[in-house]
């Protein structure tokens, strides 16, 4: 069945990978677990943070087989090869990506490396609690959550037990670093700067 309007869909259902390739509307969703997530559209403030980040991250990863991609771009957190078995599919703010072998044309197929969201009036209770659970569980190395209310960025690491470990907050005038991408920089106050 052809579905063009989020209406068409059980807000209680369940769906997969599979499913969320055959929608054909405008509004952005992700698959959390099975479960309808519909996005907001960001704001100005949202999408400049985006923007420079991106700038930054790309400028570091230049001529690498290391990548960044910024939303639209779905992440099936699952590393599943058939599209039923996958109920999660995410679109970070940002990601970076060291394996080759997990992009294809769709997107990311498993967990990204670095994973960067920034937090919105309508989407903090999602980031910070069922999105931190999601990248844990999938083995995301670092998460990093971008607050533009307090202008700072909280990084979470994943430990050798495989769970995130909050590093202190990086507010302006700090230079954020990564063992991910080494020659990385970023400066904080630049970050929020408008």
């Amino acid at each position: 069945m052809l579905i063009t309007s989020l209406d068409q869909l059980d807000p209680n259902g369940s769906y997969t990978y599979a499913d969320y390739l055959l929608w054909q509307f405008e509004e952005r969703v992700e698959l959390l677990r099975g479960k309808i997530r519909q996005m907001s559209a960001p704001s100005r403030l949202h999408q400049g943070i985006a923007t420079g980040l991106t700038r930054v991250f790309a400028n570091a990863l230049w001529k690498s087989t290391s990548k960044v991609y910024a939303a639209p771009f779905d992440v099936r957190l699952t590393r599943a090869y058939k599209d039923k078995e996958v109920i999660t599919v995410v679109q970070p703010d940002l990601c970076v990506i060291c394996d080759p072998s997990k992009l294809d044309p769709r997107g990311c197929n498993g967990a990204p490396d670095l994973v960067i969201e920034i937090l919105s009036p309508g989407n903090s209770r999602t980031e910070m609690r069922d999105k931190f659970d999601l990248y844990q569980e999938a083995g995301v190395l670092e998460y990093w959550i971008v607050n533009p209310t307090e202008k700072m960025i909280q990084v979470w690491k994943l430990n050798e037990q495989g769970f995130f470990i909050g590093l202190p907050p990086k507010v302006e005038g700090d230079v954020l670093t990564t063992p991910i991408i080494t020659n990385l920089q970023v400066d904080v106050t630049e970050v929020f700067w408008d």
